[in-house]
């Protein structure tokens, strides 16, 4: 186990979300079964949190933007504010989608279609969303699940106001054609990791990595294809499970993505206007986790025993270290200005 590259490769956002969907999606669960009795506006605490951890981010950034001005000449600056402002417009479209629901579940006096209407929006504008970040080299994963679910999010209102009385096994047409082309992508990488293993010129890193991501979106995809089979079939009333029984795959999908948070890398400089990676930032807040951060530990078997080694690496593995990272600079990052860094690997 790595430390300094668990850290480096950290995605702070998608934890942050998929931890709050995981709470969410137990405690509404529990509510459907009647196990607890709160109102949906206490059973909804985990996304106004994510929420609030949204604008505020937002507004410190914004800040930061426009109080220091000598900020945004550093590399892709106005990339990563002009992504923020995106994402927090369309965060406050889901933000009133999920009042609205909110609000439709206590008091039962609006219809489903109405209700649905700013997820409709967002999965419209989502599309022009896509093709921008795309041209920018940005990450859309909400943008793009909004996008390819536009027809679902019409069939659910509808079936859920009662303008059509189709099955809910024929309700989720779009997502059953949606997970098949999951599936198919799983397939793929399956057969592709298969193929690296066999390969004796293969980097063993190249094959770590692509066994890795094998088995990450198998468990990602599979437990969520049959969290969509006993829902429809529970909804239909073919099976008596709780709702606690038929959300239970969802939580190992949950568990995939937040440990895949921890290798997503990427992530939105300006969040909170730290403008720097979220290890540096943390290093620079408790210089003290340095310590922790370069240390690697390795389990080793020598005359039939085990033991493990920590230590930090040499100066001959650094410059190979530093000599790889340059060979990855692209020219226009090697032109941008020179600002401080905060190097994990700093010496206490």
């Amino acid at each position: 186990m790595n430390l300094q590259t668990l850290f480096q490769d950290f995605n702070p956002s998608k934890f942050l979300v998929h931890v709050c969907l995981m709470v969410f999606t137990a405690l509404f669960a529990l509510r459907l079964d009647g196990t607890i009795i709160w109102s949906y506006w206490t059973v909804f605490i985990p996304i106004w949190f994510w929420k609030f951890m949204v604008i505020s981010g937002a507004t410190v950034g914004s800040y930061v933007w426009w109080r220091y001005p000598h900020f945004r000449l550093e590399g892709e600056a106005y990339v990563h504010y002009k992504a923020m402002l995106i994402s927090l417009a369309l965060h406050l479209i889901l933000l009133m989608f999920e009042l609205l629901v909110c609000d439709k579940l206590e008091s039962d006096r609006h219809l489903w279609i109405l209700v649905f209407i700013p997820l409709i929006f967002i999965s419209i504008v989502s599309i022009a969303v896509c093709i921008w970040a795309v041209k920018h080299d940005r990450s859309f994963e909400l943008e793009l699940f909004c996008s390819v679910n536009i027809l679902q999010f019409i069939f659910l209102a509808l079936k859920l106001d009662g303008f059509i009385s189709w099955s809910w096994e024929v309700v989720f047409v779009p997502l059953w054609i949606l997970m098949c082309l999951s599936l198919v992508g799983v397939l793929y990488t399956i057969i592709f990791a298969g193929i690296l293993l066999r390969a004796p010129e293969v980097n063993p890193q190249q094959r770590r990595t692509s066994f890795n991501s094998a088995l990450g979106y198998t468990f990602l995809v599979i437990p969520i294809l049959i969290f969509q089979v006993l829902l429809a079939n529970k909804l239909d009333g073919a099976i008596t499970l709780s709702y606690v029984g038929v959300v239970s795959p969802l939580f190992l999908s949950y568990c995939t993505l937040i440990l895949m948070s921890f290798g997503a890398k990427g992530g939105n400089r300006w969040w909170f206007g730290i403008r720097k990676d979220f290890c540096h930032f943390l290093l620079s807040l408790c210089p003290f986790l340095q310590e922790y951060a370069n240390i690697a530990y390795s389990i080793q078997s020598d005359d039939g025993s085990r033991r493990a080694n920590a230590g930090t690496s040499s100066s001959s593995e650094t410059s190979v270290a530093d000599m790889k990272t340059e060979k990855r600079l692209k020219k226009p990052e090697l032109l941008k200005p020179v600002v401080p860094v905060v190097s994990i690997d700093m010496p206490d």
